[in-house]
């Protein structure tokens, strides 16, 4: 394993962060996977995931085992991880910008598009090569102006030149999700199918057609689907898969569970071809692929006091009902119906809620929202 430090640049005197890489296998040779964990620095169940999953391969690339380079970083928000306040931990904004650590990515296709126009050509895996190099070189060139973007930018030059990129999150109070490109639906069945995922949301645009950049597993689909449309008329693949694994919820965090996910993700990499000699059958997802714009999301309709009655997981109707909220003062109770049919994966973990607040999160089949399709 080799070990890399990447500095961030400091945001203020005496502060100095960095991100640590973790490089297993052979490097330059076969394929590269990119799994990271903590971009939300509040969200911990990735962390203790690829902990597990470096100690496998470690033994793996001791036996001579792996057969591409698989890059872990399981801390990939020192900023975030500092972000205490009276003792609580906050780490999904930037507390001097206020931005979403896991947003305003950048549009990769719009920095290398004019670089490339003139030599792309009728081969594809040479395109996919002449865009990545242009990628790379592109983003070395650039110079961050905050600590912010500096982690950003460490982050795309990490996984810029992956086949696989995995960003491991955790949601409020869930069961297992993906979120994945909808050009890609089959291969994130796959990665379902390892990792017991209950819904698999697809979208090509999660930000909505208005959007400029990017959350960060995003940044890399939207690459090779921008320039496809950009030029086409020559042959550009969808070179990356990109997903974003949300692993439960934020307190679902255990060494049985942990260990359970890193085997998962192991025998996923077996699959992918990065374990040589592994003989791994692909499971049956729990799930088929629906919209992301297909997530019903009910709101609180005012503050109190929030009694889920659906259990997290289940399958529902139009007209289940999935939670009620009291207020202990005036008594007045409102339910909360869901008016899809679908599957109950997130809901809100905190039991008192203010109004307009976003509760409960059913996956359904047909669009039912537009414009941008990420939360906060």
């Amino acid at each position: 394993m080799q070990e890399l430090r990447h500095a961030l640049i400091a945001q203020t005197l005496g502060a100095p962060r960095e991100v640590i890489s973790l490089h297993f296998g052979p490097q330059g040779q076969g394929k590269k996977v990119y799994l990271q964990a903590g971009l939300h620095a509040d969200e911990h169940p990735g962390m203790l995931v690829l902990h597990h999953l470096k100690n496998h391969l470690l033994a793996l690339e001791s036996a001579g085992r792996l057969t591409g380079e698989v890059v872990l970083v399981p801390i990939a928000n020192p900023i975030g991880l500092g972000n205490y306040v009276f003792g609580r931990q906050l780490g999904r904004f930037e507390l001097s910008s206020r931005e979403n650590f896991n947003r305003h990515y950048l549009d990769l296709a719009e920095l290398v598009g004019e670089q490339v126009s003139s030599e792309l050509g009728s081969d594809p895996f040479a395109n996919v090569a002449l865009i990545r190099r242009c990628t790379r070189e592109r983003l070395k060139a650039l110079q961050p102006r905050t600590e912010l973007e500096s982690l950003r930018l460490t982050l795309l030059r990490l996984a810029s030149a992956a086949d696989y990129v995995i960003d491991v999150h955790c949601d409020s109070e869930a069961m297992v999700h993906i979120y994945a490109h909808s050009k890609q639906q089959e291969q994130a069945r796959v990665l379902a199918g390892f990792t017991g995922a209950h819904a698999v949301l697809h979208a090509t645009e999660q930000g909505g057609p208005d959007a400029k950049t990017y959350s960060f597993d995003e940044s890399f689909t939207a690459i090779w689907d921008r320039l496809q449309q950009r030029f086409p008329h020559l042959p550009i693949p969808l070179a990356t898969f990109s997903a974003t694994l949300e692993l439960r919820g934020l307190f679902d965090v255990s060494h049985e569970l942990a260990m359970r996910d890193a085997e998962a993700l192991l025998a996923y990499l077996g699959h992918l071809g990065f374990i040589a000699d592994a003989e791994v059958e692909v499971p049956t997802p729990l799930c088929e692929p629906t919209p992301l714009a297909g997530v019903e999301v009910l709101n609180a309709p005012h503050a109190g006091v929030v009694a889920y009655r659906a259990p997290i997981g289940s399958r529902v109707e139009p007209g289940t009902a999935l939670a009620d909220v009291i207020d202990p003062l005036s008594g007045q109770v409102s339910t909360l119906y869901s008016r899809v049919a679908g599957v109950f994966y997130a809901r809100v973990v905190e039991r008192f809620t203010e109004a307009n607040t976003e509760l409960t999160f059913v996956a359904g089949q047909e669009p039912v929202r537009s414009g941008s399709l990420l939360c906060a």
